[in-house]
């Protein structure tokens, strides 16, 4: 009999060892293709930026109020309705097309999804190269970077269940988006600060909730061995993390951020 209890603790112990390395390649497989993520983000957005624009005034089609030539393909991307489209397609993506993804395409086009919506993410961001200076933007993105990764730390190394703050949270990212809906038409700079201080409390929050939750449902599915589920799992909540990242970002940006 205690040779039997002990196997059995033995077995316990190896699945547990098991489950917490690759809940450790898990989170890294996570980590990276956010990551990458962000760096196609990056270059589409700088590349388009520079396509958008040019130094020389018989080349533009329109000229903006701090100086900066815009091309014709600038023109259609910033001043035509095309403008709307580019705004508002990520955000159809999330809502319709992600969920849709996940339960019918395999691992890998989840994957390739993610690239492309990271890809198009870089089209609507791309902008900011223009409004705010470079300095200005590298700058945010290091606060961004060390308020994300100490936000994280908490939410993988935390013993409090941080799930309760899921519903608060939706309900606040559905509050800042009505809100910018409306002040687009206002252009109330008052607003677009106590949204911007509002996104960055929220997508703070939603990043400790996230980083809790991806590590939570990968040891409750790990000992199932569904590899499949576990490899969606992973681009899932890479995009979920790099939604609150890149929001964070924005939003700081209206503080940190110096104009053209």
């Amino acid at each position: 009999m205690a040779e039997y209890q002990s196997m059995r603790a033995g077995s316990a112990g190896a699945l547990g060892a098991r489950i917490d390395a690759g809940l450790r390649a898990h989170m890294n497989k996570v980590y990276a293709t956010m990551s990458i993520g962000m760096v196609i983000t990056a270059l589409a957005a700088w590349a388009i930026a520079g396509l958008a624009t040019t130094s020389d005034p018989s080349a533009a089609s329109a000229q903006l109020p701090n100086g900066t030539y815009l091309t014709g393909l600038g023109m259609t991307i910033y001043a035509s309705p095309l403008r709307w489209v580019i705004m508002f397609a990520p955000l159809a993506f999330i809502l319709f097309g992600w969920g849709q993804l996940m339960r019918r395409a395999s691992a890998a086009g989840v994957q390739l999804g993610f690239f492309i919506f990271a890809s198009a993410i870089g089209l609507s961001l791309s902008s900011i190269f223009i409004v705010f200076t470079s300095y200005s933007i590298v700058q945010t993105f290091m606060v961004t970077a060390i308020a994300f990764g100490g936000l994280s730390l908490y939410g993988y190394t935390t013993k409090r269940d941080l799930s309760g703050m899921g519903t608060f949270l939706l309900m606040g990212v559905i509050g800042v988006i009505i809100a910018l809906v409306i002040n687009i038409f206002l252009q109330s700079p008052a607003m677009m600060f106590a949204i911007s201080v509002i996104g960055v409390l929220v997508f703070a929050g939603l990043t400790a909730f996230h980083t809790q939750m991806i590590k939570t449902e990968y040891v409750a599915h790990a000992a199932q061995g569904d590899q499949e589920w576990l490899d969606k799992a992973a681009y899932d909540g890479a995009l979920a993390l790099y939604i609150s990242f890149l929001n964070m970002f924005q939003f700081l940006l209206m503080f940190l951020g110096q104009q053209e």
